[in-house]
Formats: C-alpha cells, structure tokens, sequence
C-alpha cells in the first residue's frame, strides 16, 4: 500500500511540476532574471507548495504515527555550516544555468529532448561524485 501511495504522490507531484511550468526552462529562468525579464509566476507555484505543506506538517505534529504505518523520522539538526552554503550555491547556480532542479528533470524526460537527458545524467553523475569528492576535500591534511 505505501509503494502505491508513492507512486500516487510521485505521479501528482510531476502532473503539478507539469501544469504549473516548472518543467519550462524559459519560466523558469524568467523567475530566475529579476533585473531582467523577471516572470513572477512561479511564485505562486511555491506559495501553492508551502502553504498546503505547512498544514500538513501541523497535522503531522498532532499525530503519534503516520496514517500508512511505520515512524516517523526525527528532524533533522538544525546547521548553518560551509556543506550547506555550497550546496546552495551549487545548487542555485545549476538552477539558473540550466532552469532545472531533480523534480523538473525527471518530470520533463518523456518529452524534453537530449538536453534534459544530459542535464539528467549530470545531476546523476554529481550525486554520486558528491560524497567521494567531500570526503577528500574533508580528510585532514596529512602531515609532511
């Protein structure tokens, strides 16, 4: 029952990322140009996100377990550290270059072309760089 659930909500969730532009990469870039061409749309796209989200994490709170079984899982530590400001960065500046972010990508492989699938395979191609490449930029440096 949860994977159907799943798939319910993954299918809604790329329908919306659909209906509402997300998946354009012009729109999405036009939000993106506020000293340009700013297109201010999709902010209604993210107060349609936000404000059903906050109401769910309130019922949430008021429950002891969730309505498909198991736990929930605890709240992850509040830290302002430098991985969270170059993830942001790196994040944003993929976002404003390409005009997608994971969900939109995924959403838009059926019908968005070559450079969707190669935007894909970049964002696939990072994820599992990412921890490698942390992990060597975190090690203590070794002494001479």
């Amino acid at each position: 029952m949860r994977n159907l659930f799943a798939f319910l909500a993954g299918g809604l969730f790329g329908a919306g990322l659909f209906i509402s532009g997300m998946t354009d990469t012009a729109k999405v870039q036009g939000w993106l140009d506020i000293f340009g061409d700013w297109d201010p749309t999709l902010a209604f796209v993210m107060g349609g996100a936000i404000i059903p989200m906050a109401i769910a994490w309130q019922i949430a709170q008021r429950r002891a377990t969730p309505v498909l079984g198991g736990t929930f899982p605890p709240p992850p530590p509040v830290r302002l550290d430098t991985r969270l400001a170059l993830g942001s960065v790196m994040f944003g500046a993929g976002w404003g270059l390409a005009g997608l972010c994971p969900g939109p990508s995924v959403a838009s492989l059926s019908y968005g072309g070559v450079g969707h699938w190669v935007f894909f395979a970049a964002m696939i191609g990072g994820m599992l760089a990412a921890p490698p490449v942390l992990a060597r930029l975190t090690r203590p440096a070794q002494a001479a």
